[in-house]
This record gives C-alpha cells, sequence and structure tokens, in this order.
C-alpha cells in the first residue's frame, strides 16, 4: 500500500471552481473519508487522484512518485463505482478476473487471486453464477473483488454503498472496514451520507462548495467542528444554535444570550462587539425548572430509549434537545434548559468560523481552509 499527499489541488471547469486548493495527506492504510454535500468538490477530488480528471494546478503523490498529470492507467490505484459496472455477459468469476486478464497475467495467477478475493469478500459459491441475478450487496461484493485482485497501491470508493437500502448500507458499512482491516488497505472513501464516514473513516476531511473545511478524526470532527457549516452538517439531529452579540474578553467562561447567563469552556481570544453563535449539541442540552432561560415545548419525537424534544425560545430561535424518553415533555409545557458547557462551541456569525476555546486545547484543531482569503 502507499501513502497519498494532496498539495494545493486545484480544478476549475471554465467559471466554475470544483476544488480549490486542497491539502491533506492518507497515511499508509489509513481509511481516510471525504465527507460533504452534493456538488462540494468530493467526487472531483476523488477523480484527479485516479487520473480520470487532471488538475489546473496543484500535485497528487503516489509516496515519492508525482502522479499529477499520469494516465488513470499508469497509476497502480483501484477504483469502486457507485454503481457496480460490471459486465453482465460475464459471470461472478470472469468479472472479478477482468482486469487481471487484462493486464495479460497467467492463468494460474489469475484463478489463485480470484479464489482469494472470493474467499475474503464471502462470495466462493457465487463464482459461476450470473451477475445479472445476483443481489444489489453481492454485486458489491463482486465490484470490490475486481479491484482487491489487483492488489494496488490504493482503493479509491466513490459512494459504494449508494445503490443500497439503508438497512443493508449499515451492514456493508461494517463489512467493508472489516475488510479495509484485513487487507491494510490505503483507502479514499467519497460519500454524503456522515453515519458511513464517522463509523468506518480514520481521518475525515468535510468539504463544502471546494472547500475542505475540516480535517480530523471522527471524534474531534463532531465535538470541535471547525465551521459552523460542519456544526450543522455533522449530527443528527444537527447542532442548535442560539444568536448574540457581545464583547468576550478572553477568559472568560460565561456569556448572556436570550438574557440568561450562559456557561462555555474558558475563551482564548478575545472579541470585540461582534454578532457570535453559541452552539450547543441537542444530546448537551437538559431540563432544569431552576434554569433562567425558558422556552415552551413545540412537540417531541419517541426514539425508544431517548426523545428528541422541539423548544421555542422567547426570542424565537428554536432548539432540540435529546433527553431520555421517560422525561415529561408534553406540547405547551414551559421548561428551564441547561446546556454542558464544556461541550458548547462559539462562532463568529459573519465568517463562520469557531472562536478557540480551552475545549480545543487538549485536541489537534484545524481552522477551516480557505477561510482567510474567501471570508477576509
Amino acid at each position: 500500500m502507499a501513502q497519498i499527499r494532496v498539495t494545493q489541488l486545484h480544478k476549475a471547469f471554465a467559471e466554475f471552481t470544483a476544488v480549490q486548493d486542497s491539502t491533506f495527506t492518507v497515511r499508509d492504510g489509513e481509511f481516510f473519508c471525504l465527507l460533504g454535500p452534493s456538488g462540494c468538490g468530493k467526487t472531483t477530488t476523488l477523480r484527479m487522484i485516479a487520473g480520470l480528471e487532471l488538475p489546473t494546478s496543484g500535485q497528487i503523490f503516489l509516496d515519492d512518485d508525482d502522479v499529477s498529470f499520469k494516465r488513470a492507467s499508469e497509476r497502480d490505484i483501484a477504483f469502486v463505482f457507485q454503481m457496480f459496472a460490471l459486465y453482465p455477459h460475464m459471470n461472478v468469476r470472469e468479472n472479478i478476473a477482468f482486469p487481471l486478464v487484462s493486464q495479460g497475467l497467467p492463468r494460474a495467477e489469475i484463478d489463485h487471486r480470484v479464489q482469494e478475493a472470493a474467499r475474503t469478500l464471502q462470495i466462493t459459491g457465487l463464482l459461476d453464477a450470473s451477475v445479472s441475478g445476483l443481489s444489489s450487496g453481492d454485486r458489491q461484493r463482486v465490484a470490490l473483488g475486481r479491484a482487491i485482485v489487483r492488489k494496488p497501491l490504493a482503493f479509491l470508493m466513490d459512494e459504494p454503498l449508494g445503490a443500497l437500502d439503508a438497512e443493508f448500507r449499515e451492514v456493508m458499512c461494517r463489512e467493508l472496514r472489516a475488510l479495509h482491516d484485513r487487507l491494510n488497505a490505503t483507502t479514499v472513501y467519497v460519500t454524503h451520507d456522515q453515519t458511513e464516514a464517522m463509523s468506518m473513516a480514520d481521518t475525515i476531511a468535510v468539504m463544502n462548495k471546494g472547500l475542505i473545511e475540516q480535517l480530523g478524526a471522527p471524534m474531534d470532527v463532531y465535538e470541535r467542528p471547525a465551521s459552523v457549516f460542519v456544526a450543522d452538517f455533522i449530527g443528527s439531529p444537527s447542532m442548535n444554535f442560539l444568536p448574540f452579540e457581545t464583547t468576550i474578553a478572553a477568559g472568560a467562561q460565561a456569556v448572556n444570550v436570550s438574557g440568561a447567563t450562559l456557561g462555555m469552556p474558558e475563551l482564548r481570544e478575545n472579541v470585540e462587539m461582534r454578532k457570535l453563535l453559541y452552539g450547543v449539541r441537542p444530546e448537551h442540552v437538559s431540563f432544569d425548572d431552576n434554569s433562567s432561560l425558558r422556552g415552551e415545548v413545540l412537540g417531541s419525537e419517541y426514539l425508544g430509549t431517548s426523545q428528541v424534544v422541539t423548544v421555542a425560545l422567547s426570542s424565537g430561535t428554536t432548539l432540540r434537545a435529546k433527553v431520555d424518553a421517560d422525561v415529561p415533555a408534553t406540547r405547551g409545557d414551559q421548561v428551564g434548559l441547561r446546556f454542558n458547557a464544556s461541550a458548547v462551541s462559539l462562532f463568529d456569525q459573519a465568517s463562520g468560523r469557531a472562536l478557540r476555546t480551552a475545549r480545543d486545547d487538549a485536541a489537534s484543531y484545524q481552522r477551516p481552509r480557505g477561510y482567510g482569503a474567501q471570508h477576509g
């Protein structure tokens, strides 16, 4: 396997910029996920790594080999597509063997590698079956098998589970991660599904409008979002945002929001009079009759062991609290709200960037790429 290093990668299509100066490294054997909404540039980035698109500028290295402008055939990379891309006139064995046959490998070597891949994917009994009669899950295994037999330097996957139903997608997430661990494979995986990214990735790059907004481990991205976009995109339900305007001195551990004094981690920077957002995730909101921040229950969503309660504040802001299922919450109830101050994030409304607090000091923290140039 190999390390993939991307430096200042840029891709423009006429007047449209798809990828803006992305820089990141995929370590040898790492499961790296490009996550973001449709049109954010994640697939274009993947296609440039594969050689299916050439960058406008920037560099791509496989180990120490600069492959930026090499053909796809000159890069030892396997690509797994969303729609499987199997040959319907071939059976499973022939589909898996096809890239090896194209390379002219000896028949004995081809048979050995096909059997090895089939055992790894648990599809040995399907080798002589027609692909047209397979389930979506088995077709995806065949597509993976065709990539595995090549023993490439890296695997690139473009939303390979997108065509599967939700229940089977969860099963395949576990199988894909287990396969990655068995092969010790360097993998770059593209998805718009945060659940896939959070459950499989070692490192996540969250993309938005061609920019990498945050790069980090799943826990860091979730607990310490670097921007409003990341905080809103990651998490279900997403983070609550309470707008306010104030001046805060470095070292402050509380702010006044909607007439209530709310705690937060110690601020590491001075903030002059500015419009800010107080961000807190639903699981860090609880009910407390003694709290000065109060609101009216608009409704609740029962989730079995928990419930998501929507509350309207007098300021007009609504927020959601994820609490135990047995906590009383009836439409029209007046409730007090308390937040876990150690888990709060503060954001600048104008730039969308997170303000640095004491909670960031305990983890590797990266600013959103491009904020200096784009937001001034």
